[in-house]
């Protein structure tokens, strides 16, 4: 009798055992085969995204002749002010985390249970370009999971000036308009090399929602938020976390200087001398010494 209930409990056992590795290693073999290749980007810049072919489907629907318009370029023919402005704006600490901003991310849930409802997302440069590049736009755990996995892979594989230049490339900046080139061509005309600091910063205040925001319709949102961007650039300009390089000091301590030559002191101008006057001047005699009183000799003594 126990004997029976004994092999019943360890049937039940690993019944429910079953049940719970063999969906999990499933899932798991299925994210192995169809997990992106992130490596490749190391060299290789991406032909599409997830999310240009979701827009340009969406495009198509309406327009079956809708192109995407992009334009790839290096990051070297950004300009450094719309690199800066979209780290301010979108991921402060992107040189410092390794994909994931902890200190956001809670901030974020906290407004989120103040809002009631899913309002900010905390997501750092990294994840926003997994999400880009392989995922689609619904919000679910498993999304979630997939995202995280990716983001350390482009953290373990890629350096993060070639993240963000990736980005740089493939975010979207308005309706059918991805990345920085084809972003500044169509809103101001000119090359990404060529932003100036306010219209970077008004690029950068599009960026929670791209296909809302025109620069060139300026509102108080944009007006505000462009404003914001710009302090933030230069309080923290010639610092690692807008450069990613080692922090040059504004002013050379002493230190520095202490064993280089100084320059020479400045003497003061020479007087010039005066006038030599042609007339001779006549030359005034010493005055002779008195001469010495004379002795008189004593006077012979007669016998």
């Amino acid at each position: 009798m126990k004997s029976n209930r004994l092999r019943i409990l360890l049937r039940i056992a690993l019944a429910l055992a079953l049940l719970v590795v063999l969906p999990t290693a499933g899932l798991a073999l299925y994210w192995w085969a169809t997990f992106p290749d992130v490596k490749s980007l190391v060299k290789a810049n991406p032909s599409t995204t997830a999310l240009i072919e979701a827009r340009l489907a969406e495009a198509r629907g309406k327009d079956p002749d809708a192109e995407p318009s992009r334009v790839w370029v290096p990051l070297t023919e950004i300009a450094p002010e719309l690199q800066f402005a979209v780290i301010v704006s979108e991921d402060a600490s992107f040189y410092f985390h390794d994909g994931f901003d902890w200190e956001g991310i809670k901030d974020a849930a906290l407004r989120n249970v103040e809002a009631g409802k899913l309002a900010r997302g905390g997501s750092t440069i990294t994840q926003q370009l997994a999400k880009n590049l392989y995922l689609s736009s619904h919000k679910t755990l498993l999304r979630k999971a997939h995202e995280v996995l990716i983001t350390y892979a482009l953290e373990h594989y890629l350096t993060k000036k070639r993240i963000l230049e990736l980005y740089l490339n493939v975010v979207e900046w308005g309706k059918g308009v991805f990345g920085a080139e084809a972003a500044a061509r169509h809103h101001f005309g000119k090359h990404a090399s060529d932003l100036s600091p306010e219209e970077a910063a008004l690029l950068a205040a599009m960026l929670p929602s791209p296909r809302t925001y025109d620069p060139l319709k300026m509102t108080g949102y944009l007006s505000v938020r462009q404003q914001q961007i710009l302090r933030l650039v230069e309080k923290r300009r010639g610092t690692k976390s807008l450069t990613g390089n080692r922090e040059v000091p504004r002013i050379t301590p002493l230190k520095a200087n202490a064993g280089k030559s100084m320059p020479p002191p400045l003497l003061p101008p020479e007087m010039p001398s005066p006038p030599v006057s042609e007339t001779p001047v006549p030359e005034t005699p010493a005055p002779e010494a008195p001469a010495p009183e004379a002795t008189p000799l004593p006077s012979p003594q007669t016998d």
